[in-house]
């Protein structure tokens, strides 16, 4: 069996922050939301807990299922630019990562069933759809570049990022911790999506050539390098504007909008990944996960103080 580093190297640690940061937004909106009420003691930390853990495994779950979707669609190959993956390399066997995928869907599936059946408090009507969702995620997780018809080669991984990282994420963790149904919440789960997307962007903005050779059709090879380009500024400019609208819906304090600031930090990276040829994009990868994480403790404890 692969050594565990190998195993660590594959789940790609730098992308699980980014699912992390999905659901502390959605509890910062939930501690938010629950000081003006009189929660169950300490239920919402656990359910907020489990809601990161089973984001989480969603993540290495999707990293395992890319690595070797990629692999036996021969899209990692010698050409490709990024990290090398750990199949492409042959430090995990094709058996290897079956078991480990198979594994990973196995305690998403049961960290997910401890979430909503144990820990939120749901009503039938709401363990139904909750369910149905976290089936949903597992199945999309997987199918992204698995199976005959992967959705991640036909450009619509985006949707999928926006949907899962963004509106579940940080919607689902709201409504787990406080039962509340707030559309406007809404606002800042688009932002987290719009963020998710910067991050896939860049990654496909980076293989973007290898991708076009391999039959990949990611969002990046049918819009092309410029047009990508221009799609990454509007997701992080949709990002800022929806989190600012929540604000001013709730009307929150003036000194909850500092942090607006550090859209310094976004817009630094954005000249830089204009002047960055894409086969040396790959560093920008791991900074838009960090300033993304950083914005959502900002923005949370803004928003909390």
């Amino acid at each position: 069996m692969a050594k565990f580093k190998t195993w660590v190297k594959a789940a790609r640690p730098r992308t699980v922050l980014l699912s992390f940061s999905g659901v502390l937004l959605g509890g910062f909106l939930a501690f938010d939301q629950l000081r003006s009420l009189s929660p169950s003691k300490g239920r919402p930390i656990i359910v907020i807990l489990f809601a990161a853990l089973t984001a989480i495994l969603l993540q290495i779950l999707s990293n395992l299922a890319n690595d070797y979707g990629d692999f036996k669609k021969g899209t990692d190959s010698a050409k490709r630019v990024g990290p090398q993956r750990e199949m492409q390399s042959g430090a995990i066997t094709e058996q290897e990562m079956k078991q480990g995928l198979a594994i990973t869907a196995g305690l998403c599936l049961v960290s997910g069933a401890l979430l909503i059946f144990v820990f939120a408090g749901l009503t039938w009507q709401e363990l139904s759809v909750f369910a149905a969702l976290g089936i949903g995620a597992v199945l999309a997780a997987l199918l992204y570049t698995l199976g005959k018809h992967p959705y991640g080669y036909r450009g619509l991984g985006d949707l999928y990022c926006f949907l899962f990282f963004g509106w579940a994420a940080v919607a689902g963790t709201y409504y787990l911790a406080t039962k509340n149904l707030d559309f406007s919440v809404l606002l800042p789960a688009s932002a987290m999506g719009f963020l998710s997307n910067a991050v896939l962007n860049i990654n496909n903005m980076r293989d973007y050539e290898n991708d076009k050779a391999s039959g990949k059709n990611s969002l990046v090879v049918k819009l092309g390098l410029k047009k990508a380009f221009i799609y990454h500024c509007l997701l992080i400019g949709g990002a800022f504007v929806c989190l600012t609208i929540y604000l001013v819906l709730h009307q929150a304090a003036w000194y909850s909008y500092l942090f607006l600031l550090l859209s310094i930090l976004f817009i630094k990276d954005l000249i830089a990944i204009k002047k960055t040829k894409p086969e040396s994009l790959d560093p920008f990868l791991g900074r838009q996960v960090k300033h993304s994480f950083l914005l959502v403790v900002v923005y949370g404890i803004l928003l909390l103080f």
